[in-house]
């Protein structure tokens, strides 16, 4: 039995789309990767935002080539086959997105629980959506299919419009997914799962806060000159040191030492401007 011709263009295509998915997620340690290889956080979208859709019309592509196959198959047997090659797909990437299964705690390893899993990642979405178009495909007619199309299209669009607005918590589809699934199993990045302004930790090993405060940058603007947001730096050069945390002795007190009122404060100095400031954290 000779092997079907490939279609070079298609195989052009899905090497290209994995080139750039790997480059997009290893970015590496520690490197500020480009904007263009970074999601757009909500509205819009990036050259990165195409990987998943060139995916897809890969998927869709082949299946112009690999449907004809089942013309001659019963639609039992035609039915099994694309739905089993749908599980397939859904299951490889759930169990991809669970691997290796445990963790490491102080105890040793420890079972990832399944209430913690994501379950609609990128290939659970491409096996869904190969069983959904195949099965249109082989048993409805291509202006069925149109409509079809059409139909889900305008749905979407106006279940967004109706239950909810365009933003990123306010979302129809957000809201379905909470409901539906619950915030342990969906994609807990960019505060997709979560209000960002009232974070919460559930966790049973919290002794503290539930709701935690909005997250606050944490980055000091430190150039050469004037710094505009932050005029008490001064200007000069650029070797700002931190360290260490001071501890007083009181029987350091009669040779040179800071006073008692320094004590767990933190030193922090530049060598080549006059700066010195003292840091200490408070109970509130």
């Amino acid at each position: 039995m000779s092997n079907p011709s490939r279609f070079l263009a298609l195989d052009v295509l899905r090497g290209m789309t994995v080139c750039f998915m790997i480059i997009v997620n290893t970015g590496g340690s520690g490197a500020e990767p480009f904007s263009p290889l970074l999601h757009a956080s909500w509205h819009g979208f990036t050259p990165t935002d195409l990987v998943f859709p060139s995916f897809l019309f890969a998927v869709g592509n082949a299946m112009a080539f690999s449907m004809g196959k089942f013309n001659t198959m019963p639609p039992a047997q035609v039915t099994w086959k694309i739905v089993k090659r749908g599980l397939i797909i859904f299951l490889l990437g759930y169990l991809m997105y669970w691997f290796p299964f445990v963790h490491h705690t102080d105890n040793g390893y420890a079972f990832n629980p399944w209430s913690d899993t994501r379950i609609f990642g990128v290939l659970q979405r491409i096996g869904i959506c190969y069983a959904m178009a195949g099965l249109m495909i082989h048993f409805l007619s291509k202006k069925m299919v149109w409509i079809l199309s059409g139909v889900f299209l305008l749905g979407y669009w106006l279940l967004l419009y109706t239950m909810g607005d365009y933003t990123l918590l306010g979302n129809a589809q957000r809201a379905i997914d909470l409901a539906l699934l619950g915030e342990s199993h969906l994609y807990h990045g960019e505060g997709v799962a979560f209000d960002p302004e009232k974070p919460l930790n559930k966790s049973a090993y919290n002794t503290g806060l539930n709701q935690l405060p909005p997250v606050q940058s944490p980055l000091i603007w430190y150039p050469a000159g004037e710094s505009k947001d932050f005029p008490s730096l001064g200007k000069g050069g650029r070797t700002a040191c931190a360290g260490p945390v001071f501890h007083y002795n009181p029987k350091l007190a009669d040779k040179g030492s800071l006073p008692a009122h320094f004590d767990n404060c933190l030193l922090i100095y530049d060598w080549q401007r006059p700066l010195k400031h003292l840091l200490k954290a408070s109970a509130a």
